[in-house]
């Protein structure tokens, strides 16, 4: 099993980052080393640096709020339409068999970045949770974050081809 991209997330130290990461990923513009998918209005798509699985992606609000209440309209509409758009590219992309959603509100919910609210999308196949977390409490991770951002990004340019060209959604 190798998985260099955990390293830095085991050596890092809770509470050494200065400010919100997903704000600063926003901000960025390198959104390939970032590993940004998409940007609409209100959300930003990002794989997952640290995966439970191939293909973890969160959803990501682009205004810095904590919970869901703090949604407006509009962002409320368009995160639906994110996620049916993400699972739809997992799905064609990498051929999951089911789906874990959802997310963690404050750090005692497990929320690794608390400040800023966010939606995981973990694919999930028969049989991906094998011995390896019970024997050794590590988890196999098949794909590289590189291959799973490039396989993404090409099934999401050709949804978005299908949709400017006048066929089905």
């Amino acid at each position: 099993m190798w998985a260099p991209w955990r390293k830095t997330y085991l050596r890092s130290s809770p509470g050494k980052r200065a400010g919100c990461l997903f704000c600063s990923l926003l901000k960025a513009t390198e959104d390939k080393k970032n590993l940004v998918l998409v940007r609409t209005v209100h959300h930003a798509v990002i794989l997952n640096r640290y995966p439970y699985n191939n293909g973890h992606l969160m959803i990501v609000p682009k205004r810095h709020i904590a919970h869901i209440a703090q949604l407006n309209f509009r962002e409320k509409r368009e995160f639906f339409e994110v996620l049916i758009r993400m699972q739809r590219a997992l799905q064609k992309a990498m051929r999951p068999h089911g789906f874990n959603l959802g997310m963690n509100i404050s750090d005692v919910a497990g929320a690794g970045i608390p400040g800023h609210l966010h939606w995981h999308i973990v694919p999930r196949w028969k049989g991906d949770v094998n011995f390896m977390p019970v024997v050794s409490g590590s988890k196999v991770i098949s794909e590289s974050l590189e291959s799973a951002y490039e396989v993404l990004t090409r099934t999401l340019a050709a949804q978005s081809r299908v949709r400017k060209g006048g066929k089905k959604k």
